[in-house]
């Protein structure tokens, strides 16, 4: 029982890490998408001004942290419910939808003339956000066979 409780323990601190280095990254990535160009704010400012809160740094952040939490939460409900291959698959799918938001958005600056002029920073800031997504889904995928191995530890040792 006493090793059920320190696995416990454990899950949940290297959860609490990994939370706490998606919202470090949220800072970062809010900080990236508020270094918009001159001419971006001009855009935004007098164009399409529903992205207004894109200038400001911590609304962005704050934008980019729950959606990568409402991801972590629901992809790890699922894959709680779900068997280990139907889990690793949503894992992957999860990942390939990720990669392929990538690779839209950085068609879409380069083939954009209003968004390329958005500058690198911001592109880097979009890239970060998709890079978050995929690493929410490799540490759910790592999880999910971290606590298979200590289930199995567990009933070796108790027999």
């Amino acid at each position: 029982m006493e090793l059920y409780f320190d696995y416990k323990k454990n899950y949940l601190k290297r959860k609490l890490v990994f939370v706490f280095a998606l919202a470090l990254f949220a800072l970062l990535d809010g900080y990236l998408l508020s270094a918009i160009s001159f001419f971006g704010k001009a855009g935004i400012s007098l164009f399409y001004t529903q992205y207004n809160f894109l200038k400001i740094w911590w609304k962005g952040a704050l934008l980019v942290f729950i959606i990568w939490i409402f991801l972590f939460v629901v992809q790890n409900a699922l894959s709680k419910k779900l068997s280990k291959a139907t889990s690793n698959n949503l894992f992957a799918v999860s990942s390939l939808l990720a990669i392929i938001g990538m690779y839209f958005s950085y068609a879409d600056f380069r083939n954009s003339l209003s968004h390329r002029w958005l500058g690198e920073r911001f592109h880097l800031g979009v890239y970060l956000f998709w890079l978050g997504w995929i690493a929410i889904s490799v540490y759910l995928l790592l999880e999910k066979n971290r606590a298979l191995e200590s289930i199995i530890k567990k009933t070796i040792e108790e027999s």
